[in-house]
């Protein structure tokens, strides 16, 4: 399952990164995902869950943030929302010299560390 290759890369590079921070734990991971970049957001989010168990990760909540396919033509340089299944023909001149501006994306935007033990939510610190 290829969500469960992705959740165990994210779960290793944020337990690394919390460990060399110092955090406690990690509170909440937010990824941005492309349209097609092939990932089913429900299978993440338990691949997710699965990969987190006795991490620092452990209990995160895992937020996706989709991002829309778009594309270029090349020669009109008419832009798209290019679509599932994908459209990479210019609706413009059906020309096929084209770019994608979007829709790959797979990364990491931001990590949220747990407060530590003692400290309530709203005196934690980012």
């Amino acid at each position: 399952m290829h969500e469960m290759s992705i959740a165990a890369a994210v779960v290793e590079q944020v337990d690394e990164a919390a460990r060399e921070h110092g955090a406690p734990g990690v509170a909440r991971v937010r990824l941005q995902v492309g349209e097609l970049a092939g990932v089913v957001p429900q299978a993440l989010d338990f691949c997710f869950e699965l990969a987190c168990t006795g991490t620092l990760v452990e209990g995160a909540a895992l937020e996706t943030e989709q991002v829309a396919a778009r594309a270029r033509c090349t020669p009109c340089a008419t832009e798209w929302a290019v679509g599932m299944p994908p459209d990479l023909g210019c609706p413009s001149c059906a020309g096929g010299d084209v770019e994608l501006l979007s829709g790959r994306e797979l990364q990491i935007l931001d990590v949220e560390w747990a407060a530590p033990a003692g400290v309530g939510a709203d005196q934690e610190e980012g």
